[in-house]
């Protein structure tokens, strides 16, 4: 088995082990990106076997996969309390602190985290670090009109910004904006503060650190069986 193949098991190993913590009649949060996939296919199993939910989608990607597993899908405005989210992450520190969005769905997968009593990260243990923005860059949806504004105030902190492209052109979200990578070179020692003061910039919609948001983290294990991390 080749490590792609490999990382590929771990993620569905930790998608079909959170579709166990649904139950009948939950409004359910859908994640984005590879890991949520699993989940979603593993939700769309039960839902065939007769398990009733309604799911609310945290972009078209994941609403097109509920669909095609015909999952029935609701909006924030027609359930504006979710019981349960499942998502995947980019990073994870031990305080369960996230960077997410590297797929480019941060702003509505925030969303949908605030109005979650339940949050459940799904992770390969590659993305448990010590501290946030150690392996990856933190996404920040900014305004196309504002962006090269966001850009020169991160640059004032010695930050390293760049515009997310895609074929050769800005990468535009779901929402219409678009995704600036800020790089920390000794990560981020203090994510709850750097949250703030990311937001507070002009022209920031959103950003990809997710603090306090989670409850349980559920980690795919080689060994075929899931680490639980529960929030202290």
């Amino acid at each position: 088995m080749g490590a792609q193949e490999s990382t590929e098991t771990l993620k569905e190993l930790a998608g079909r082990k959170a579709v166990e913590f649904i139950e009948d009649g939950m409004v359910v949060g859908l994640g984005s990106g590879t890991t949520a996939a699993w989940g979603i296919r593993a939700l769309g199993e039960r839902v065939a076997h007769g398990l009733r939910v309604v799911a609310v989608p945290t972009s078209e990607a994941a609403a097109a996969l509920a669909r095609q597993y015909r999952i029935p899908l609701v909006t924030l405005e027609d359930r504006p309390q979710i019981d349960l989210t499942f998502d995947g992450a980019d990073e994870v520190d031990p305080r369960l602190d996230l960077i997410k969005g590297m797929g480019g769905a941060l702003l509505r997968e925030k969303l949908v985290a605030s109005a979650t009593i339940r949050q459940i990260i799904l992770v390969d243990p590659s993305k448990m670090v010590e501290r946030l923005g150690t392996r990856v860059p933190v996404p920040v949806e900014v305004v196309p009109f504002g962006w090269p504004l966001v850009r020169r105030a991160l640059a004032e902190r010695g930050l390293e910004a760049t515009l997310r492209q895609q074929d050769g052109r800005p990468f535009v979200t779901d929402n219409g904006n678009y995704i600036v990578h800020c790089r920390f070179a000794d990560g981020i020692p203090d994510p709850p503060g750097t949250e703030a003061w990311l937001n507070a910039i002009p022209g920031v919609v959103e950003n990809g650190l997710f603090v306090g948001l989670t409850d349980l983290v559920i980690v795919g294990q080689p060994d075929g069986q899931c680490r639980l991390v529960c929030r202290s």
